[in-house]
């Protein structure tokens, strides 16, 4: 009873879901003597449903994050995970099974209404008891909770995309991951990592939707609202599911894109430039956005990094819009002057 106690203070006391999703396998960890235990994240691209670890816990090591070796692939088919499809199909609360080499699997999915997007994965040697089930349940309950919670403070209420704050702290987890000595990173069980080339990088991009006071005024806020959610539905769709899409307030959008390589990210960011530019919008018609994007230096300043994808978002902007615009290109060709200093964003 104390240990339980003692992990649901700890689970409680966090703010942040990374730390959530530790605390949570290392309660399940101990208190279902497992081998093993996962988050798993379920995420759905073009119709389709993937599962990619997020957290694991061996038994005898501590709780991490999963490091992925192509960070571009959404992960393992759920078709692969035959009885957690069957669950998640039919609403269940969890689904077990047993494996060719005798472990006992033991997924619980996380209903938030009739959404699933976090799982946990339970590997044992041994058949659950019902007092073990009884209790990973009730540790479960709470880490829904509190994912729901976390998830209504980090999201914009209009578009349900995450907010400024959550891109602060997630810029910043960035900066300082990128920035540690290679020794002092946790590696993976297998102790393979992959080497990122020169050219492949994260990248920040910043999003305005252009004339969109003009849209207000003629049409009115109710359709400007319509517009904004819209745009946030052609982000999600456009996006790769491990990029991170923010709503910064009014009409301005930001974007981090995972370890790509310029050319691809160009190629993405066009895409979704292009997907607003055909889309109708009802009763407004015709949409377009300027984008403005920088690579991620693990050593130079937020503010420094924004103010840079600004200055080319008003580069864009300024050159006939509906253009997406690299700094570093622009920089290159003499067309604008690099920055040290925040003198030309808007966001500070």
């Amino acid at each position: 009873m104390d240990s339980l106690l003692k992990h649901m203070v700890d689970m409680t006391g966090h703010r942040d879901h990374t730390m959530l999703d530790i605390s949570v396998i290392s309660a399940v960890q101990e208190l279902a003597a497992a081998s093993q235990t996962r988050v798993l994240a379920l995420t759905s691209v073009r119709g389709q449903v993937f599962v990619r670890s997020r957290a694991i816990i061996v038994a005898g090591s501590v709780a991490r994050m999963e490091e992925h070796n192509d960070p571009t692939l959404p992960g393992e088919p759920l078709s692969d995970y035959p009885a957690l499809a069957a669950c998640i199909k039919r609403h269940e609360a969890s689904a077990d099974t047993l494996c060719a080499d005798g472990r006992h699997l033991l997924w619980l999915p996380i209903w938030i209404g009739d959404q699933v997007t976090t799982c946990l994965e339970i590997t044992n040697p041994t058949p659950y008891t019902g007092a073990t089930i009884q209790v990973i349940g009730g540790i479960v309950s709470v880490y829904r909770n509190f994912q729901n919670l976390l998830d209504y403070s980090e999201r914009d209420a209009l578009t349900g995309l995450l907010n400024r704050k959550t891109f602060d702290d997630q810029l910043a987890k960035i900066l300082q991951s990128r920035g540690e000595p290679e020794a002092a990173r946790p590696r993976p069980i297998d102790e393979e990592r992959r080497h990122h080339t020169d050219t492949e990088r994260q990248w920040l991009a910043v999003i305005d939707v252009d004339h969109f006071k003009l849209v207000n005024d003629k049409f009115g806020h109710l359709y400007g609202d319509e517009v904004l959610i819209l745009i946030a539905n052609q982000l999600q769709s456009s996006f790769r599911s491990q990029d991170r899409i923010f709503r910064f307030g009014g009409e301005e959008f930001v974007v981090l894109l995972r370890s790509i390589t310029l050319e691809n990210a160009q190629k993405i960011i066009d895409r979704f430039r292009t997907n607003v530019e055909t889309h109708d919008f009802p009763q407004v018609g015709r949409v377009t956005v300027s984008v403005g994007f920088v690579s991620i230096n693990a050593y130079e300043a937020p503010v420094i990094i924004l103010g840079r994808a600004d200055q080319a978002l008003y580069y864009a902007k300024s050159h006939g819009r509906n253009l997406a615009c690299h700094y570093d290109e622009l920089v290159a060709k003499g067309l604008l002057t690099t920055i040290t200093s925040n003198d030309t964003a808007e966001f500070f």
